[in-house]
């Protein structure tokens, strides 16, 4: 009778220790989530400050609740807009932000203090080389489905005497000489543009010894539109552009800016730059929060989730992006050339 007393005593006491360890590992998963105080997001100044700062708000819960299923609980998401591109590198480089949306010459710029984490993600078109004869094959540039980390700047000439002289030299397989480029009128961006005078500096540089600061006839537009309409119009033989300019622009060349003909037809490239890496999601090697490289991948991880659904896309066109991939450093080797080559 004793003996049957104990048994159901330690039967008890059996079902009790799994009952209470079933909830100790209850316990344990619950506080196996990392708190997270805060995650401080700078952002570029790629629309105006309100725009983005409304039109992003939803990526902060986006993140958390990403995070929460890797593991990491964070408590607050702060989202702001910098006041200039240098302004965030600046916020990441001290670590007063943690993460930032920045271009690729701001990451090379800072990268000192600043790791590069993510590649921006665009839409590519089907040309994709520095061979020029297939540039000008006759067949139009056009948009694929697949989404590229990087895009080419090409020098594109219009329908203007000297231009189509150029373009028919080119394409009998002839390189311009430097008088002869210099003797166009060229269409730019500002200095600080990658596609639209930096990188095509560099092509110059490398091709001839000379940038776009040593050509004679320079005129500086404020816009890509103002750009290809100075094109069409023959008030500059040359312009240079993201290498999609003329299928972005290809209905407007003959609606909006007068082409006598379709932009095809009418306008040639004699120059495609190499490579130029999108803009970054990059972190900061000062931040304690980026201390945690397991912390750095989830985040890696839960952008480039987010970049997948329709939610998120919807949030991330605000800054012009399509999604995220992974990035390396050595990407952005192009940038560190033309910040070095160009001082």
């Amino acid at each position: 009778m004793m003996m049957k007393k104990w048994q159901v005593l330690i039967s008890a006491l059996l079902m009790s220790c799994v009952f209470l360890s079933g909830c100790g590992s209850s316990d344990t998963q619950k506080s196996g989530s990392k708190e997270v105080e805060e995650l401080k997001i700078a952002v570029s100044p790629y629309q105006d400050a309100d725009t983005i700062q409304t039109k992003t708000e939803p990526l902060g819960k986006m993140i958390q609740e990403k995070m929460k299923e890797k593991g990491y609980n964070i408590k607050k998401v702060t989202i702001n807009v910098g006041t200039s591109y240098n302004a965030v590198g600046e916020a990441l480089s001290s670590g007063s932000a943690d993460m930032g949306f920045i271009s690729g010459a701001t990451y090379v710029m800072y990268d000192n203090d600043v790791d590069v984490l993510l590649t921006a993600l665009r839409q590519g078109i089907d040309k994709d080389t520095t061979d020029l004869s297939v540039w000008n094959n006759g067949t139009p540039e056009a948009f694929k489905k697949d989404l590229v980390k990087y895009y080419r700047s090409a020098i594109v000439v219009g329908p203007s005497a000297k231009g189509q002289a150029l373009l028919a030299k080119v394409k009998r397989g002839e390189k311009p000489t430097w008088d002869e480029l210099n003797d166009l009128t060229w269409g730019v961006m500002s200095p600080a543009s990658a596609s639209g005078y930096l990188y095509p500096s560099l092509w110059l540089k490398d091709n001839y010894g000379k940038k776009i600061s040593d050509l004679s006839h320079v005129v500086q537009s404020d816009s890509y539109t103002t750009l290809t309409a100075r094109l069409a119009s023959g008030q500059v033989d040359v312009i240079v552009a993201y290498s999609h300019i003329r299928a972005h622009m290809a209905k407007n060349w003959q609606e909006k800016f007068d082409g006598t003909a379709d932009i095809w037809s009418q306008t040639g490239v004699i120059g495609v730059t190499d490579k130029i890496y999108n803009d970054t999601v990059s972190v900061s090697k000062t931040s304690k929060v980026m201390q945690d490289e397991n912390f750095r991948k989830a985040l890696g991880e839960s952008l480039i989730e987010i970049g997948k659904t329709d939610e998120g896309l919807k949030v991330l066109q605000t800054l012009g992006h399509k999604g995220y991939d992974w990035a390396q450093s050595s990407d952005y080797d192009g940038e560190r050339k033309v910040q070095k080559e160009l001082k």
